[in-house]
């Protein structure tokens, strides 16, 4: 299971982003991501190993980004792959069979082709112009995450992502998407956690209800 809120760290500095996953875990967050980038590799081994040290402490999903081979040495729950990382495929080979793999799309092609490669989750985005990622794709917005959604047709769970605030989960969730991966809403205010997660089970509590009548 794939769990429907997912943190992408966010900070000014290796140490920022530690100290926001360890807040992002104690408000209750069931995925990390951590996002560090632009560090060398041996700096990123240490910080993930911390990273995992503090999610462990909380039983949280840790998820590594783009580093499979770092993801498999400090035995993160898996690695995030953008579009120019190694082949889902290649990357399969070399982790352990229980780390899960999330991948990055932006079109249904993207889709199509990560489905095939047997990735755990995709993250499609962006929802909406962000200032958080680097060299964005077109913007989906709902109309697009709602196409590419009926066109898949997929038991794989997709993730929306990119600019995503508690105003637009409902919405986000009628298109068919499954989940939410947020940064910026969350680093502003952990306290939002809280609202991610009970607006992300709500849809599911109503969808039981309505079966049982």
């Amino acid at each position: 299971m794939i769990p429907k809120l997912h943190y992408i760290s966010q900070g000014n500095s290796p140490k920022e982003h530690l100290e926001n996953i360890q807040k992002a875990c104690t408000s209750g967050v069931e995925l990390v991501q951590l996002g560090l980038k632009n560090v060398s590799e041996k700096e990123l081994l240490k910080l993930a190993k911390e990273a995992r040290e503090i999610t462990s402490h909380y039983q949280t999903r840790l998820i590594i980004n783009d580093h499979y081979k770092i993801a498999k040495e400090v035995k993160a729950d898996g690695v995030h792959l953008e579009k120019t990382d190694p082949c889902p495929t290649k990357v399969r080979a070399h982790l352990y069979t229980w780390q899960i793999i999330g991948a990055t799309a932006n079109t249904l092609q993207d889709c199509e082709i990560l489905i095939d490669k047997e990735v755990d989750y995709i993250c499609l985005s962006p929802f909406r112009f962000t200032t958080a990622e680097d060299n964005l794709s077109p913007v989906l917005g709902l109309s697009g995450y709602t196409a590419v959604t009926e066109a898949l047709k997929t038991e794989t769970p997709i993730i929306g992502c990119g600019g995503i605030t508690t105003e637009d989960v409902k919405d986000i969730l009628e298109t068919g998407i499954s989940g939410i991966a947020i940064s910026e809403e969350i680093t502003q205010n952990f306290d939002t956690i809280k609202t991610f997660n009970l607006l992300l089970n709500a849809s599911l509590t109503e969808e039981k209800r309505h079966s049982f009548k």
